[in-house]
């Protein structure tokens, strides 16, 4: 199996350099469903566990290093983070808050899951999710945890593996098999994935054109 199974050809490759070339912008955080921005344009949302490396594919993406650092201030880690691509405005990326921080204090848990349980449900808008993955570890309960939300929300979500740089090709062609093999039992899961390292730039032009494909 490839580390990256999608085939896409050199315009749509090159449509979405270009895309994510042009304007991108922080526009605002979200701690509650009343804060969302008007549901005007197709959204793209990114979820992982707090130290799967989303900040750093987020900047890799939109090739801007500071990028995603812009909402993570203190206080706002808790919230639905939004990013207006495209001038006039294409689409937007949002980033989620991470999942899995058994440190934090229940009440704070709870906040989470209402918060993003209630917009995977409830926002039109929102075309896919990528459901970021650690290479290193591969699929973790609390990454089957959203994969089951997802599905009974009927949300459409992609598994992409980060971090593929820190293990060795053979031990990466094997956890995306795996990977892709518990993807294609999913009913909400799109059945490839995506291996990618914000250090190297693997995967990062293919992650650009699945953006791209979601929001049609």
């Amino acid at each position: 199996m490839t580390e990256t199974p999608d085939t896409f050809d050199e315009d749509t490759i090159e449509t979405a350099r270009k895309v994510f070339a042009g304007p991108i912008a922080f526009l605002k955080s979200a701690p509650a469903l009343q804060h969302l921005p008007g549901a005007d344009a197709p959204e793209v949302a990114f979820a992982g566990r707090s130290n799967v490396g989303k900040s750093s594919l987020l900047n890799a993406l939109t090739n801007r290093n500071g990028l995603a650092r812009t909402s993570n201030t203190p206080g706002r880690t808790q919230e639905l983070n939004f990013f207006d691509v495209g001038q006039p405005l294409a689409f937007r990326l949002v980033d989620m808050p991470g999942y899995g921080f058994a440190k934090a204090p229940k009440d704070v848990v709870k906040k989470w899951r209402f918060l993003v349980n209630d917009y995977l449900r409830g926002r039109d808008v929102l075309k896919r999710t990528l459901v970021l993955v650690d290479a290193r570890h591969g699929l973790k309960d609390v990454d089957r945890e959203i994969m089951e939300m997802l599905d009974k929300a009927a949300v459409s979500y992609r598994l992409v593996l980060t971090k593929a740089d820190k293990i060795k090709p053979t031990e990466l062609a094997d956890v995306a098999a795996r990977t892709a093999a518990e993807a294609r039992t999913r009913p909400a899961a799109h059945p490839d994935i995506i291996a990618t390292s914000s250090e190297t730039g693997l995967g990062i032009a293919e992650l650009r054109a699945a953006v791209i494909e979601a929001i049609g």
